[in-house]
């Protein structure tokens, strides 16, 4: 299956005006790659420039988008709820501004009891402008 042609609404629990990233790149289990536009009317604009809490929102949603593969098309079943459990070792070298390609690749260092730790690295061509550590919390609950 062609990971860019799936809708990427399929694959998060975020519904607009709240989706930070626009489509998926690549999948396996342990790389995901997302690539979104920025926009002049996304909420995390600010100032012609998309905000560290954007680029936060955008790396969370990026997992989210794996998860979302995962419960989808692997294990059939509802996309599952995440939450931010941590951020740690944030780096934000410089902010996108409005019309630039950002492409944010997480790599999940280790999976356990609910628990996703992942590394990310958020790009504009070949300048890396963001990287982080990430924790994500998975809920039991389904939507």
């Amino acid at each position: 299956m062609e990971v860019s042609l799936i809708d990427i609404h399929e694959l998060l629990p975020q519904q607009e005006p709240f989706v930070m990233v626009g489509c998926l790149l690549h999948f396996d289990m342990v790389e995901t790659v997302t690539q979104t536009v920025v926009n002049a009317d996304n909420i995390f604009v600010e100032e012609g420039k998309f905000t560290s809490s954007g680029i936060i929102e955008n790396i969370a949603q990026t997992c989210a988008a794996r998860i979302g593969y995962i419960n989808k098309y692997i294990l059939k079943k509802g996309i599952q709820i995440g939450f931010i459990g941590a951020v740690r070792k944030l780096q934000i070298f410089r902010l996108p501004d409005i019309g630039e390609t950002i492409v944010t690749k997480i790599h999940v260092f280790e999976e356990v009891f609910g628990m996703i730790l992942a590394e990310a690295e958020v790009k504009t061509g070949s300048e890396t402008i963001a990287k982080s550590e990430i924790k994500i919390a998975l809920s039991e609950k389904e939507v």
